[in-house]
């Protein structure tokens, strides 16, 4: 049984999210302590134990310590089974994160899948919905499943109640994917997005916007959507030739609009001026797809610790390498291999 220490790294949920999802692929067992040990709240919170149970329903596990507030599991997996499932985090947690701790065993199965996944879709500690559809599933698809998402209904921190939709056309492997320039950028699509909030929030936030990139005002989007509790994301689309990548910028009481959107123009410009294809959050997102299909590359900021834990729990469930080459002073090429 593989062994896992939850605190080593960057120490937060990904590497139990990480373990889970491959654990699914590679029917290995493991055993993880100390999970997340070094939080202000250590050990499995709602979002983390729906990511445990989503992945015990559908690879018919067996499992021990999954209680909230644990810091020690215990998974062995069966055969992960396609199948219609429903998955409700219960709070503002997650829920694309649980969403992406089950989605690589479904992609690779034997059947299609539909999903009806509940909770946080816009919280920004995660990916929030947008990421989701524009950036990361087209990347999947590339790879050869079929992955279709719905929105239909905002969720964001605190209240929560966000609920989307997934169906999963899968691919009996994953081919590699090469990312290694980002080519022509197309354009730039902004949105504020505010849910029972003054509509001048958004309209300062895209004012920043239009000022700090130089948009014109057919770029710039307002959405006044429903949703259980207040809540504003400004969403920033950066379409190239070859992908999208998608920026976030959330609001925070006591944070004015004009900081979020400067916050969030920042991102964008530095992503800009490095001309990777790949951003940082993309990159951390990408390993695991990749490490599963055996290979695969991309340009992309130096890789962050998040992302170099993530690389330690790959390791430790497949025969893969990932090595990272300079290619400027700001960018690094990636590249996961299968070793012998």
């Amino acid at each position: 049984m593989i062994v896992i220490d939850g605190s080593f790294g960057e120490g937060g949920g990904q590497i139990l999210r990480t373990a889970l999802s491959l654990s699914l692929v590679t029917r290995q067992e493991f055993r993880i302590e100390k999970i997340r040990a070094g939080r202000q709240k250590p050990g499995l919170q709602h979002q983390h134990l729906t990511a445990v149970n989503a992945a015990a329903t559908v690879g018919q596990a067996e499992v021990e310590g999954a209680a909230i507030g644990s810091q020690m599991l215990v998974f062995r997996p069966g055969a992960a089974a396609a199948g219609e499932y429903a998955f409700s985090v219960g709070t503002a947690g997650s829920a694309t994160l649980v969403l992406q701790t089950i989605l690589p065993a479904l992609m690779i199965g034997a059947g299609s899948s539909a999903l009806v996944l509940e909770g946080g879709t816009h919280n920004p500690l995660a990916p929030p919905f947008e990421f989701i559809a524009k950036s990361y599933v087209p990347l999947i698809n590339r790879m050869g499943p079929t992955v279709k998402v719905k929105l239909d209904r905002h969720g964001f921190y605190p209240a929560g109640g966000g609920k989307m939709r997934v169906t999963i056309q899968p691919a009996p492997r994953l081919s590699r994917l090469d990312l290694l320039e980002r080519g022509r950028v197309c354009k730039c699509r902004c949105t504020a997005v505010v849910a029972n909030l003054p509509g001048h929030i958004a309209e300062r936030e895209l004012k920043v916007l239009k000022r700090e990139l130089h948009l014109h005002s057919d770029a710039l989007h307002i959405a006044e959507v429903k949703a259980h509790g207040p809540g504003n994301v400004l969403i920033v689309e950066v379409e190239s030739a070859n992908m999208i990548e998608v920026f976030t910028g959330f609001g925070e009481l006591g944070v004015r609009a004009e900081v979020v959107a400067g916050r969030t123009a920042k991102d964008v410009r530095r992503y800009l001026e490095a001309n990777v294809p790949v951003g940082e959050h993309l990159a951390d997102q990408l390993l695991l797809p990749l490490a599963v299909a055996g290979g695969g590359s991309f340009v992309s900021f130096p890789l962050s610790s998040h992302a170099m834990t993530n690389v330690e729990v790959l390791k430790t469930f497949l025969p893969v390498e990932v090595r990272t080459e300079p290619v400027s002073d700001q960018a690094v090429r990636v590249v996961a291999e299968r070793v012998a």
